[in-house]
Order: structure tokens, then sequence, then C-alpha cells
């Protein structure tokens, strides 16, 4: 058999809610459909999912009737804006943990039968460091913390990243600074979190880039659109689709570890760790 396709599984996380993170998944990954990529969004917020109120999407099915074995994965997504296609999130179940061994193969057979027709999935995790943030994050290729100048999203972005490194070995985040006012904030909010990192953790940050504080984003919110359609030359449109450029060129995964099977095996693995 041929090796299935690498695919680029991201994690968009950051500790504290109010950071921005899911408006940051949504555009990301509009930004990349725009760009030819194929990209599946998760909702992965299993208590509070939201992706389709953001986008003003009305799903009849989610992610709790693919675990039930109601619904087949690709009978749950929802075709979103400029060909972005998304799995909601199920709200207010309870996490993988409680799922039988069958039921666990269902959904790694669910997500493997998408692998030939995506490049990018996106997971857009549940604000704070609960066990299936970590199980998520574990699981993805790549782990993008967004952060914001507050202590507190400093504080919590920090907390993530030192649970992550010294409970399960994770190494390498990439951060994102968001609703910077200015080129040097982003920049400086970065070397504030790389010089705390840097002498209590064992890790590689890489600064991302930086979303601007945009009122263009705020109002493309309120009309549940992403900026990217909504608002295509503003700043914060046009910062988003820099960071898709750069997404776009991170390396590959390669072997196993760019199978979208092996991102579900490990995070079922890494769920019943969790809850077991």
């Amino acid at each position: 058999m041929m090796n299935p396709q690498p695919v680029r599984v991201l994690a968009v996380t950051g500790g504290k809610g109010g950071v921005g993170k899911t408006n940051i998944a949504v555009n990301l990954g509009v930004a990349l459909s725009e760009a030819g990529r194929r990209v599946v969004l998760l909702d992965a917020d299993l208590g509070l999912a939201n992706i389709d109120v953001v986008l003003g999407l009305h799903p009849k099915y989610d992610l709790s009737h693919v675990l039930r074995g109601e619904r087949d994965l690709e009978e749950v997504i929802v075709e979103g804006p400029s060909g972005l296609r998304v799995v909601p999130g199920a709200s207010g179940i309870q996490a993988m943990a409680e799922l039988s061994t069958a039921e666990h193969a269902g959904i790694i057979h669910a997500f493997s039968e998408l692998g030939g027709d995506l490049d990018t999935l996106i997971v857009d995790t549940a604000a704070g460091i609960s066990d299936t943030v970590i199980s998520f994050s574990r699981a993805a290729q790549e782990i993008l913390v967004v952060v914001c100048d507050e202590p507190a999203s400093i504080t919590d972005a920090y907390a993530l990243m030192k649970l992550l490194n010294r409970d399960y070995g994770v190494e390498r985040f990439r951060i994102l600074t968001n609703m910077t006012r200015g080129p040097q904030e982003g920049q400086e909010l970065f070397s504030k979190l790389f010089r705390v990192t840097d002498r209590y953790l064992d890790v590689m940050l890489v600064h991302a880039g930086s979303i601007p504080y945009d009122d263009a984003l705020r109002k493309a919110v309120k009309s549940q659109r992403p900026v990217v359609n909504a608002a295509p030359r503003s700043r914060a449109a046009q910062a988003f689709k820099a960071l898709a450029r750069k997404v776009d060129n991170w390396p590959l995964p390669n072997g196993a570890n760019g199978q979208l099977q092996f991102f579900v095996e490990r995070l079922i693995q890494f769920t019943g760790q969790e809850m077991g």
C-alpha cells in the first residue's frame, strides 16, 4: 500500500479564555483554504463548542453523533466559507474517556477515511488546561499558543507549556501574539514569554507572528463572518494571510507521524491515560 499523503495537524490553544483563539483558528483555516489547501477545522471544545456560532452555521449533527456511531464523519461535516470544512463540536458531552474499544476503532476509521481528502487539520481546543486540551495538544504535530498582552494570558500560556513540557516531553511551541497595538508589541510580548520559559523550561519557542487589534475583526465577528472574507484588505485579514503562508511552509511530518490515523490513535491513547 502507498503511504497516505502527510496531513499537518495543528492545535490552536492558549490556556486562558478570551484571547481570540477560536477567531484565529477560523480565520487561519479560511486563509489556508483560499490559498488552495484542503482544510478541516475540528471544534474540540467538548464543553462549549462555538465555531458554528462564530461562522453562523446551523449543523444538524455534531461530533457526539460520530462518537455514538449514529453518523459518519462525512455526514457531520458542514461547509464553511471559502471551502473550509468544519466538524462541529459537541457541547456538553463527556470526553472520549467513556468510549468502548469498538467506538475508539470507529473514530480512528472515521478520521482515517478523511485522510485522502485533506492536507491540514486545525484543532480548536477549549480554554484552560483540562485533560482534553492536553490530549489534543499532545496528539498534534504543531502547537500554536495564542497570547495577548494581559498578565493572565502570559501566566496561563506558561502554565500550559510547563505542563506539556515537564509531564509529557513536548519541546516546541509556536507562539502567536494577538490583538497587538503595533509592530513592536508582538515582539515584546513574545520576548517576555521567551525570557520566562528560557529560564525555567527546556523548550524551544518560535514566534509565529502577530495579529493586530483591528476594528474590522470586531465587526466581522458581529456579522458572524471571518474577517478574511468580510474585510480582506484589513490589517487583521492581511496578518491572517501572512500567518497562513508561514504555516504552509512549516516542515511537513513524515512517516506514521504524518498520517491522520496516527493523530487519532495518539489522541485516544492519551485521553485514556488522562482519564484512566
